[in-house]
């Protein structure tokens, strides 16, 4: 039998590498535009893709393991949707801000901010579940 929280982990990241795909598409896109094979060829827009794409790589992997974590013990399922799709509408919105040349800040900021609150407070849950396993 499936779980369905852990189903809906599943989605946000098949969503998440969605992203890091349109992220690639644009590093792609811009290498062949310029002729650049390896490194970012001293292109500024290039290497904002670059560090976009490394910032949610970074990212990414460690709230998702988080949210099939809590998926798996004390998130209810209607909590991993909500946490699931604020990381990915936060990590969509910073992503778009890096693929454009030239781009608001608010992208970037609220971007990261939405991501950075769902993964903040879903660390949170976890710490305070964990702790609670302690004196219950």
């Amino acid at each position: 039998m499936t779980d369905p929280a852990l189903t809906a982990v599943g989605l946000y990241a098949g969503l998440c590498m969605l992203i890091m795909f349109w992220l690639a598409n644009a590093i792609g896109t811009l290498r062949r535009a310029h002729m650049i094979a390896v490194g970012d060829g001293g292109n500024k827009h290039l290497a904002r893709i670059m560090r976009g794409q490394a910032n949610a790589a970074e990212n990414m992997p460690l709230f998702l393991i988080m949210l099939a974590i809590g998926a798996l013990t004390v998130v209810p399922l209607v909590a991993v949707h909500g946490l699931g799709l604020a990381f990915v509408i936060g990590r969509a919105l910073h992503a778009w801000h890096f693929i454009r040349k030239r781009a608001p800040l608010w992208q970037r900021f609220v971007g990261f901010g939405v991501a950075a609150l769902a993964t903040f407070g879903l660390a949170l849950w976890l710490i305070g579940a964990g702790l609670w396993s302690l004196i219950s």
